[in-house]
């Protein structure tokens, strides 16, 4: 996988052209949003190759805290499974499992595309275990009063900011990225350090961005899909604006 896999770019749906533009300006991973994007099973076996053919690392935002999800992301080559929802350490404990096999956890084993479509062995068993990566989502409430115990459990790999439920769940109503948004970052910061875990935070603004790389976030999500589009129509809209009032345009250049 690329170097650059710290910078990863959020895609709703499985978007050819955008997923090779990332890919071209530098980015090394992509944030599949599942759980809320337009992605099936049928879409998702094709698009999870192709990035990782293109070289980039594949962090899948699973439909939902479940098994089936959490398998078959995983089954279809994902390289790190983001599980939304997660509501307290038990609750981590459980469905963190479904995404290691046993006897660390309790993932059940396909011979697909992962195991060359073929057996398996001990050793195949292990490194799957090691090289695929398991991340619970910190956006409920029990979950970040309980982070330390939720990053100790073995079954978990890191952990994957969700701000806008968090905020929304610790009472403050909508995401706005004030003092108490980033304390919260800033626990959950601490907590991932003092466990040795990477952790991953969605930073749209230069704000964000700036608080990830201070407090030593394993990857940042830039940009998603539909802010990029966004952006760019509203840049080219903006300047023809500039010129349809420019002096030129209405003729008092003489």
């Amino acid at each position: 996988m690329d170097a650059n896999r710290r910078h990863a770019v959020w895609l709703s749906g499985p978007n050819t052209a955008a997923a090779e533009i990332a890919r071209q300006l530098g980015y090394g991973a992509a944030v599949l949003d599942i759980e809320h994007g337009t992605f099936d099973l049928a879409a998702l076996e094709r698009f999870i190759p192709f990035l990782r053919a293109i070289g980039m690392e594949v962090i899948a935002k699973v439909l939902g805290p479940e098994r089936g999800p959490i398998q078959q992301a995983l089954d279809f080559g994902a390289d790190v499974v983001a599980i939304p929802h997660v509501e307290n350490a038990a609750h981590a404990a459980v469905v963190t499992g479904f995404a290691k096999f046993p006897p660390l956890g309790d993932r059940s084993f396909a011979g697909g595309r992962t195991a060359r479509y073929g057996g398996f062995s001990d050793d195949w068993v292990a490194a799957q275990d090691a090289g695929t990566r398991c991340y619970p989502m910190i956006e409920d409430a029990g979950a970040i009063e309980e982070i330390d115990d939720i990053l100790a459990l073995p079954t978990v790999d890191g952990v994957f900011v969700g701000p806008s439920d968090l905020s929304l769940r610790r009472e403050r109503g909508a995401y706005t990225r004030t003092d108490a948004d980033f304390a919260d970052l800033a626990l959950i910061a601490a907590a991932a350090r003092r466990a040795g875990k990477p952790w991953l935070l969605p930073a749209w603004s230069p704000q964000e961005k700036r608080f990830a790389v201070d407090h030593g976030a394993d990857q940042m999500a830039l940009t998603m899909e539909h802010g990029a589009l966004m952006a760019g129509l509203a840049a080219a809209r903006d300047a023809m604006a500039d010129i349809d009032t420019s002096p030129a345009l209405n003729g008092s250049h003489g």
